[in-house]
């Protein structure tokens, strides 16, 4: 489950020497760049997309065109999405460190620090150094929490609750349920999902696939009472649940999670190469669905999950695409290898894709496009295709935000044909990023922090 097919290595070694090599400015510099409106009306974005379904949809776009607002160095890369939380942008770096910003004027409200993050020569293979919070965090409007999970040094993974509004700890659980692996090859890249009073958490490998790791997810309350619940995926090693869109939240309440390719060459199907139906408490599995290919997949790294699926409730299906270029329908309930409704080429997905009514848009990121599907009841047709883009797409009103990785570019593309509205420069952009649309803002997660656009 290597995290790219072999002509994308080249550009992962650059995204590497770019993250050990930038400079590192104090932590918390603010730049502003533009003037702020006194009057900004935020409505929260609390997860990863936006949303438990992590469509990336809502409804009012940013002005165009848009300006640099501010920027905030934080001292180390930010992976995942930032939150929005009332007027607080919440973001989280690879230094462990959880920020709460002003999400008007980029100024410091708080900062809590959750230990040493591991460091590269520590792990047995791996592309980030150092390695802290990894995944999105997400935000749980009835307790007033928000939940990272942190690797520290020594390969611990800890899920942590902090209050949004001061960052003070609440309180923490051990998430390296499986002691038979090695957890220092386990990786929290997905984002994090917060569905009916539960967190749910996915794992993966490293870049390398090394060790003995498997995908595996967990469910504990948001509360931090009980016991955390956990599904692990029934094959010898690998299966991991890494892509950056993390589980998703069906409208049927039910958790869906992409796995990759798992050990398995040539006997019986191991459940990996899959999406897999859980239920949204105890993480029983209900229902797995593998292409027709999977042995192929797993002989030749092409695994499914590289992207996270999508649901489309206008026609109750779920859409996937993962690192063979096919994009699969399928019903809310699996019926195992091959059950799916209809396939369709052109994709070699990675990421997260995001939903406007029946309109998928899809990071296809093998051919460094942004493509728009149509999804119907029995079958999808592309509609129009953005390409030389590289990122995890948004959609806001009849805009789509697309932080590119190999530009820098924060661009603006139409919803309706994908032409080009404006390109701004962000920065130095992580792998797989995504944007954040809230308030007239767009928030860019960058390799030093955080760069804020406004119309």
């Amino acid at each position: 489950m290597r995290r790219l097919i072999s002509v994308l290595a080249p550009l992962a070694l650059i995204l590497v020497a770019a993250c050990s090599s930038a400079p590192a400015a104090p932590a918390g510099l603010v730049h502003h760049t533009g003037s702020n409106r006194a009057a900004t009306t935020f409505s929260d974005w609390p997860m990863w997309h936006h949303d438990a379904r992590h469509t990336g949809h809502v409804a009012h776009p940013a002005a165009s065109p848009l300006h640099r607002a501010w920027s905030a160095d934080l001292g180390n890369a930010v992976y995942g999405e930032p939150l929005v939380v009332g007027t607080t942008l919440i973001a989280a770096t690879e230094g462990n460190d959880v920020v709460g910003l002003n999400a008007a004027t980029g100024h410091r409200r708080w900062s809590t620090s959750l230990g040493t993050p591991q460091p590269r020569s520590g792990l047995p293979c791996g592309d980030i150094d150092p390695l802290g919070i990894t995944g999105t965090p997400a935000y749980d409007r009835a307790t007033g929490s928000v939940f990272v999970v942190a690797e520290t040094d020594g390969g611990h993974h800890t899920l942590w609750a902090l209050d949004a509004a001061t960052g003070q700890k609440r309180w923490h659980r051990n998430l390296d349920v499986l002691p038979e692996r090695n957890r220092s090859a386990e990786q929290q890249r997905s984002a994090l999902l917060v569905e009916n009073g539960r967190v749910v958490v996915t794992f993966g490998g490293l870049a390398g696939d090394c060790d003995n790791y498997v995908g595996y997810v967990t469910s504990t309350s948001t509360s931090g009472a009980g016991r955390t619940f956990h599904y692990e995926v029934p094959t010898a090693r690998e299966a991991g649940m890494w892509a950056t869109g993390g589980p998703i939240l069906g409208p049927n309440g039910h958790v869906y999670a992409a796995s990759g390719n798992g050990a398995e060459l040539n006997g019986r199907w191991d459940k990996s190469d899959s999406v897999t139906e859980l239920s949204p408490t105890r993480l029983h599995r209900l229902s797995v669905f593998a292409p027709a290919t999977w042995r192929d997949d797993n002989q030749q790294d092409l695994d499914l999950g590289s992207s996270s699926p999508a649901s489309v409730p206008g026609v109750h299906r779920i859409v996937i695409a993962g690192k063979r270029g096919t994009v699969y329908l399928l019903r809310q309930h699996f019926h195992g290898v091959g059950s799916d409704v209809a396939e369709l080429d052109g994709c070699t997905a990675f990421g997260g894709p995001a939903v406007a009514g029946r309109t998928v848009l899809m990071p296809c990121l093998g051919e460094h496009q942004i493509r728009a599907l149509h999804v119907g009841a029995h079958g999808m047709h592309w509609v129009w295709s953005a390409g030389g883009l590289y990122s995890s797409p948004v959609v806001a009103g009849s805009r789509v935000y697309v932080a590119d990785r190999d530009s820098g570019d924060l661009v603006v593309l139409r919803l309706r044909n994908g032409s080009v509205v404006q390109r701004i420069n962000a920065g130095s952009l992580t792998h797989f990023p995504s944007s954040v649309v809230d308030g007239g803002f767009v928030f860019v997660p960058t390799l030093t922090g955080v760069t804020a656009f406004r119309g």
